[in-house]
């Protein structure tokens, strides 16, 4: 490096992100040999995979939430609220937009950066393929916001069905994790809110359905899993749909490719995704159809050898039109390696190449259930799970997350904290 005491900049506090920093500051922040800084335009960390659960009110993130100001305080790294809008590779310095609040206020102005080592985890976007009326009619849940507005819509819509004899219509748009999670989460919620004064709410008076333009639920988990997930699903009322192509999204509900309309009262999209636009146009950075930055073995990108990608923004090609899958595993892998790797150059050693592990996937049924396939060491066999312990095995992924950014003492300290917690809230946020 050229400074003695070098800037290392991430931009982005996902999974990925926030666990790079986190082991950046405690080594490198804390002890002064470097300045380690986070930016993310959310004050606030709820890891992705748990995004269906804030959309149902299940996780509160006043509560369940990290604050970057006070992670970075205990980690050793230094917090920017902002979002990257340029990049000057010659100068090497970022640029974020302005900042301002709900009234258009603006409260930080457009700044700069300088750094040595820059890391991108931006993260993903929900992927609409320009669906007509997509933008204008339906939810997405690809960060906190969009997710605490379709929960606050549907407490809403709870409040009028405790009111009405009529159901509620939900279409969930794509059957992939995030979509038959969320189905699951949506009969939990219903049935949980009779204790709290909805005494006409129940899981029978929704009408929920998962519309998937493939030929099974869960593209990405072997067959025998989706099956089993499919069955679970329709035992609990939610109806499933495939080979159903989504041609238009109206106020009314959905129109699909063989002329029917599907009426809905909610609608979310979760089909698909892709890295924003943005990252197409950076000076020079190269991109995949996706919009993810192309990078080598060692996550650099493969047009700047002081900027790594990581994660769902990152595009790793493993052979012929296989990529490394958006997918937290994914993120979590590249942030090891990815910390190895900035260590080896300001330590002044080999860089290591990543290798992408695939552990499985499981998928959370809500309170009732998980179901999903675990891969089996040197055998690479998968081996099929559900129930209890799919659900405990489920639940430990979050913690070994946990683990990651707040080290291991300190880990165990917020999952005890978490649940002592929940004996004195309400089960489900309800305002």
């Amino acid at each position: 490096m050229n400074t003695a005491k070098p800037n290392i900049l991430v931009i982005g506090g996902g999974a990925g992100g926030l666990e790079l920093v986190a082991r950046l500051g405690r080594k490198y922040g804390k002890t002064g040999k470097a300045n380690v800084t986070l930016i993310d335009k959310s004050p606030i960390h709820i890891w992705k995979p748990r995004l269906h659960e804030l959309a149902v009110g299940v996780l509160n993130s006043d509560i369940d939430g990290i604050l970057y100001r006070e992670h970075a305080r205990k980690n050793g790294y230094h917090y920017e609220r902002g979002e990257l809008s340029g990049l000057n590779r010659q100068e090497k310095t970022i640029t974020l937009d302005p900042v301002a609040n709900d009234d258009g206020e603006v409260l930080l102005d457009q700044r700069q950066f300088q750094y040595d080592i820059l890391v991108l985890a931006i993260g993903s976007l929900t992927h609409d393929f320009n669906t007509p009326g997509a933008k204008a009619h339906c939810f997405f849940l690809d960060n906190i916001q969009s997710a605490e507005k379709f929960q606050k819509k549907l407490l809403e819509q709870f409040i009028k069905l405790n009111e009405a004899d009529s159901p509620l219509r939900i279409t969930m748009i794509g059957a992939g994790a995030t979509g038959v999670e969320l189905a699951a989460e949506l009969h939990h919620v219903a049935d949980t809110l009779s204790e709290y004064g909805f005494k006409h709410v129940c899981a029978e008076k929704l009408k929920t359905r998962v519309v998937e333009a493939g030929p099974q639920i869960l593209p990405a988990v072997p067959e025998k899993v989706a099956k089993k997930a499919a069955s679970e699903l329709e035992r609990l009322g939610v109806e499933i749909l495939t080979n159903t192509r989504v041609t238009e999204v109206t106020e009314q509900g959905i129109q699909t490719s063989a002329g029917e309309l599907l009426e809905s009262d909610l609608v979310v999209w979760a089909a698909g995704v892709k890295a924003p636009d943005f990252l197409t146009t950076l000076d020079g950075l190269q991109s995949n159809g996706r919009n993810q930055l192309l990078i080598t073995d060692t996550l650099m990108t493969t047009e700047d050898e002081n900027i790594f990608a990581i994660g769902d923004c990152a595009g790793l090609e493993l052979g012929e039109n296989q990529w490394v899958p958006p997918r937290a595993q994914s993120a979590h892998q590249m942030a090891d390696t990815a910390f190895k790797n900035i260590q080896a150059i300001l330590e002044g050693k080999a860089l290591v190449a990543f290798e992408y592990k695939d552990h499985g996937s499981l998928v959370s049924l809500a309170k009732y259930s998980a179901i999903g396939s675990l891969m089996g060491g040197l055998s690479k066999k998968s081996w099929f799970i559900e129930g209890q312990m799919a659900l405990a095995m489920y639940r430990l992924l979050y913690r070994a997350h946990l683990m990651a950014i707040h080290g291991a003492k300190r880990g165990w300290v917020y999952i005890l904290a978490d649940r002592i917690g929940k004996l004195s809230r309400p089960k489900i946020k309800l305002h």
